[in-house]
């Protein structure tokens, strides 16, 4: 029997033009240094995307970056369709302050608020350090001057009336020096934001005996209030070595943020793969084992795409 190739190349044409029209979109998620938390992240949310890329015809690629800002600017000049982004840069970013100031990147929309990148003040067990009270008299490094961890830590200090003159010793170097310092014993405590659990923190463990001390009360409740882009969280008692409790504390969202451009049905999809398939996503990080589905709305800093919202409805979370 002979094959008529005219009418398979027919058929072939036919069933390309019957596939969707967005079947061949592709989208790209900005993220960080791969050694960092956001490039795992980015790529999570692309393996589930990729999954349902049928369904969808959406195919996600992830690209390691620059961090926050590098995000942010690139979204407004649509080099990235999505990125990931500290809460506080999508805030300042949006409302052209900071680093952005006098270039408001007024297009910038949120997705959702992936997981928090959490204020620990780690001490040294024998530091004598229970609470943030306890601080009057004590040793710290409190980080450089500029650094994310440092505005959160003058932030926290003014909330809760502690001056830096009724400290013993005030470091200024950088958290990394932490661990090394605490060992030591050149100070009782340091600071560090951060996606948890972190190596920085476990290295201290490993060399001398820590705890973590909560940061909250009704001053930081409602310092919570007063700055969109600060959120609650906990950092879990399974993460270091030598601390039974969990610990709350405040810091920043790391934040999947996009253009108001971007396809409303791009959007949509992204949230609708992460809340349809939340118990999955949670066990693709250990950043991920405090977050819930509320959560997902806490530390948005600038308006939330309709794409979004759309998922966030359909699932109940937003009435």
């Amino acid at each position: 029997m002979m094959i008529n190739s005219k009418k398979i190349v027919g058929l072939s044409l036919a069933l390309s033009l019957s596939v969707p029209a967005f079947a061949a979109q592709f989208i790209t998620i900005g993220t960080g240094g791969v050694t960092g938390t956001y490039y795992p992240t980015g790529g999570a949310i692309c393996r589930m995307m990729n999954k349902n890329k049928k369904e969808t015809g959406i195919r996600c690629s992830v690209e390691s970056t620059g961090g926050s800002v590098y995000n942010v600017n690139n979204i407004n000049a649509n080099e990235l369709d999505f990125g990931i982004a500290q809460s506080d840069t999508a805030y300042q970013g949006y409302n052209g302050e900071g680093k952005f100031k006098g270039k408001a990147v007024t297009g910038l929309r949120s997705v959702l608020a992936i997981y928090p990148e959490l204020l620990a003040f780690v001490v040294r067990k024998d530091s004598g350090i229970k609470t943030m009270s306890d601080t009057k008299g004590k040793k710290l490094n409190i980080d450089i001057q500029g650094s994310g961890t440092r505005m959160s830590v003058d932030t926290v200090f003014d909330a809760l009336n502690i001056k830096t003159s009724d400290l013993a010793l005030v470091n200024e170097l950088k958290a990394s020096e932490g661990p090394t310092m605490l060992k030591d014993n050149k100070i009782d405590g340091y600071f560090y934001t951060v996606g948890h659990p972190t190596a920085n923190i476990m290295d201290a463990a490993n060399s001398v005996d820590i705890d973590l001390i909560a940061i909250d009360g009704k001053a930081i409740d409602a310092l919570v209030s007063k700055y969109a882009y600060y959120a609650k969280g906990v950092i879990s008692g399974t993460f270091y070595k030598g601390v039974k409790h969990d610990t709350p504390s405040i810091g920043v969202k790391a934040v999947l943020v996009t253009k108001n451009t971007i396809n409303e049905e791009f959007v949509y999809q992204i949230a609708k793969t992460i809340l349809d398939n939340f118990d999955e996503f949670k066990a693709l990080h250990p950043a991920y084992k405090t977050i819930t589905k509320e959560s997902l709305l806490d530390g948005l800093a600038v308006p939330q795409h309709p794409g979004a919202i759309r998922a966030f409805k359909e699932a109940g979370i937003i009435k």
